[in-house]
């Protein structure tokens, strides 16, 4: 635990890191790569690229060091962080290359005003997060591997069936090579996957897209351009062929309650609805399910989707395009919005929207559904990347 003064001194200097914290990640990331580049598999690095990543950590960051008097705020975050790190193996010795390169690059940022006394305070206070983030990913390794099916660290997995399911998306079936059963999961969680692409280990993480069945796992992956893990999925990779996996994670999962389901997704957003659908109507649940994509031909699952309908009186399908194509039948054309959602949102008590999908899509569509009067409460999304990861 922090002392007293420790706190006082990341309150006082708060400001300071704040104020820098895109330049310290900025120099952080390329100093870790440059002197430990075994770690570089564990990030991706489009979202290096892209920025992502150095500003998800600068963001995380500046919300430790403000709340380092309250901790328990952060609770949710820390949650996610234990999720995606579970999933990627991360181990304590990590922890050390993070926790050095990171304040050295303080350090290097801040020059002088880093005193004795501040990289003191700073470097407890990463410890002090490190360690009970330490402590929560050893016990979620522990309780996974104790599970029927469950495992530790990599299992090695074939690929039993790839199946495309659009113009850019296709599904890949995972069986265990021991042909031992798997663990269970709860919809709406991930898996992560360790690949080696022309002699470079890279780490992904990918949506369940089927239903738990004690056997096997589905992912459901689109072709991102220029991706270099979608397009070695999608190109090279055939049945047969053997990857390793990590045990499912993630806590986008369905909550307690007995309402309405609206289920809305844009793109691939959709994956983790799949099985949150057939969770939600086994569970007697009236369940709403809204898709949006460009046209029919990246319209993924659309016949999965209608078929389980018809099974259930309780699912409604509403399909949104928004440049449909001749041939093609959405519900809706458009991009969704506030005078859409209207008509589909539930009038009756305990209504609960579920969102996933591009991020412009998710802040459009939880602005209009907070527009309608839908309490941030019963909002839940998903923002696929690197948005809880401190590493």
């Amino acid at each position: 635990m922090l002392t007293p003064a420790q706190i006082a001194v990341i309150k006082a200097t708060a400001p300071v890191v704040a104020a820098n914290a895109n330049k310290i990640t900025g120099t952080f990331y390329p100093l870790m790569f440059e002197r430990f580049p075994e770690v570089r598999a564990v990030f991706n690095q489009s979202h290096q690229r892209s920025s992502a990543q150095p500003e998800a950590l600068a963001n995380a960051i500046i919300a430790y060091a403000s709340n380092i008097d309250r901790l328990e705020v952060l609770g949710p975050a820390v949650d996610g962080i234990v999720q995606k790190h579970v999933s990627l193996n991360i181990t304590p010795d990590q922890y050390k290359i993070v926790g050095t390169c990171l304040m050295e690059a303080i350090g290097k940022v801040l020059g002088d005003a880093v005193t004795a006394e501040v990289a003191d305070a700073w470097g407890a206070a990463y410890w002090q997060l490190a360690d009970l983030l330490i402590a929560a990913e050893e016990r979620e390794y522990a309780r996974k591997a104790a599970l029927t099916g469950g495992w530790r660290g990599a299992r090695r997995f074939r690929i039993a069936e790839k199946t495309p399911e659009s113009a850019v998306i296709t599904s890949f079936r995972l069986a265990p090579v021991d042909g031992r059963k798997v663990m269970d999961f709860h919809p709406g969680q991930y898996l992560g996957l360790r690949l080696t692409i022309d002699g470079e280990t890279v780490h992904r993480n990918y949506s369940l897209s089927a239903s738990p069945n004690g056997k096997d796992y589905r992912i459901s992956v689109k072709r991102e351009q220029q991706g270099l893990v979608s397009g070695f999925l999608h190109d090279r990779v055939q049945v047969g062929d053997e990857i390793d996996v990590y045990p499912p994670a993630g806590e986008f999962v369905l909550r307690e309650g007995a309402g309405p389901l609206l289920l809305i997704t844009g793109g691939v957003g959709q994956t983790p609805a799949l099985p949150l659908a057939e969770q939600a109507l086994a569970a007697g649940r009236k369940v709403i399910y809204v898709h949006a994509a460009l046209n029919g031909s990246v319209h993924a699952f659309r016949r999965q989707v209608d078929e389980l309908a018809a099974l259930h009186d309780a699912l409604k399908p509403v399909y949104c395009y928004a440049d449909p194509q001749p041939g093609d039948k959405p519900h809706m054309v458009g991009l969704l919005g506030e005078e859409q959602l209207g008509k589909l949102l539930p009038q009756e008590p305990g209504v609960a929207a579920y969102v996933v999908g591009p991020k412009p899509f998710m802040a459009a569509v939880v602005k209009a559904l907070t527009a309608l009067g839908l309490p941030e409460s019963a909002i839940v999304h998903e923002f696929f990347g690197p948005r809880e990861a401190l590493a």
